[in-house]
């Protein structure tokens, strides 16, 4: 276990780096219009982000101690296909949590 003065101290370096990072965009750059170049990689950011969350629960899921299961993969098999074929998130997203349901229910 972390000892008290350590973990505060790690606190605070955390919230000093959220506030340096959160201060550059909007402290210093303000009202300054971003560069094209800039703002068209911006747009992909959650688009890079989400996969990245999501993957390790699909490959290395905790509820079966990291061993790959039909079940999760079907669902993202279902979620990926659907999303891109119809450009719908929330279509996407309901499709691939009714498979994941169905095939936890059905495989146990």
């Amino acid at each position: 276990m972390i000892e008290g003065s350590a973990l505060w101290l790690f606190i605070a370096a955390l919230g000093a780096g959220t506030f340096g990072l959160r201060f550059v965009f909007l402290g210093l750059v303000g009202n300054r219009p971003l560069p094209a170049w800039l703002l068209r990689h911006l747009r992909y950011t959650a688009v890079a982000v989400l996969p990245g969350l999501v993957a390790p629960l699909v490959v290395w899921p905790a509820a079966t101690g990291g061993a790959l299961d039909a079940p999760r993969m079907a669902a993202a098999l279902v979620t990926l296909t659907l999303g891109y074929a119809f450009r719908n998130v929330i279509l996407a997203i309901a499709a691939g949590a009714a498979t994941l349901f169905a095939g936890l229910a059905f495989f146990g």
